[in-house]
């Protein structure tokens, strides 16, 4: 409730509970609605082109232009990648992959954080015994390394939506180069890891038993690596390419609305005209129908005369 009467300005107390100012007898709820009216008709006016602003320049960050439709495509591309063997620690114990998945029963980054999460005190405690700088903290590494790889590929994508208000933006960019920086390191972590058992002869893996174990990057890595480099080339072509403005983008749309719009009402002309025919062809028919009757109902009624 207001404050103060917006007629006569008398200070309201928490006892004027009547719709009615005690000093004007003005109605304070309806007072000067019509000018209210119309303040709330114009804010929402401004919401509707915020809305619709924001709705173009998503449609067209993801599907304006050609280019951008291919990188829609690209973006999508590394993630074939992270389901593909960067690097292989082969043991005579357990076997891992750095990768989201394994099709060869090696242990995989699924099967990693389930360890992790289900006992991480145990890998504290013995990359601990290793001084933070053994073949187990160096194979830990490489699978966090390697999430955050693809975490920053979904972030890349994701800004693709988040600063559709800056069309030529290279935080996209910025997020690829570290996703590339990521898996880079990741790769070196976990061979480095395969380097290091060697020499340790056995270790343990959290729960799984790691003996004579060696590692080396896989073919997998080079056609994710390539499919980084893609995706992160198509963000820096669409950065540079020329972007259209919040004016133009309306234009189009309205133009779009306009001409579905004209379509509907040609569509509408079409069936009123298919309507109008129908019945005047039922109103045809009806008559035939009656002069047919009406010439039976004359030759039946000669042939009594005949009679």
């Amino acid at each position: 409730m207001a404050s103060t009467c917006p007629n006569c300005g008398k200070k309201l107390h928490i006892w004027d509970v009547k719709a009615e100012c005690s000093a004007c007898g003005v109605s304070i709820p309806n007072y000067n609605w019509q000018a209210r009216l119309e303040e709330d008709n114009i804010k929402a006016e401004k919401q509707f082109t915020v809305f619709n602003r924001t709705i173009n320049r998503i449609s067209y960050s993801i599907f304006g232009t050609k280019l951008r439709i291919a990188r829609l495509v690209l973006t999508f591309l590394p993630a074939i990648g992270f389901i593909l063997p960067w690097a292989v620690l082969k043991s005579e114990g357990e076997s891992f992959d750095l990768s989201i998945i394994s099709f060869v029963s090696n242990k995989s980054l699924i099967d990693f954080f389930s360890s992790l999460f289900s006992n991480i005190n145990l890998y504290i405690t013995n990359m601990g015994f290793e001084g933070y700088g053994g073949a187990l903290t160096l194979g830990v590494a490489g699978y966090i390394l390697f999430a955050l790889s693809a975490l920053f590929i979904v972030i890349a994508f994701l800004l693709n939506i988040i600063m559709c208000k800056y069309p030529k933006t290279v935080s996209t960019v910025v997020f690829d180069f570290l996703s590339i920086a990521a898996s880079v390191a990741s790769v070196v972590c976990f061979v480095m890891s395969g380097t290091i058992a060697q020499q340790e002869v056995a270790y343990n893996f959290g729960e799984f038993a790691v003996i004579n174990a060696t590692a080396s990057v896989s073919w997998g890595y080079f056609i994710a690596l390539a499919l980084l480099l893609v995706a992160t080339g198509i963000n820096i072509a669409v950065a540079k390419a020329p972007a259209k403005s919040d004016e133009t983008l309306e234009e189009e749309r309205l133009a779009r609305k306009a001409a579905k719009e004209e379509k509907e009402r040609q569509k509408e002309i079409e069936r009123e005209k298919s309507r109008v025919a129908a019945e005047k062809a039922a109103a045809e028919e009806e008559a035939r129908k009656v002069e047919e009757a009406k010439a039976k109902l004359a030759a039946k009624a000669e042939k009594n005369k005949m009679k």
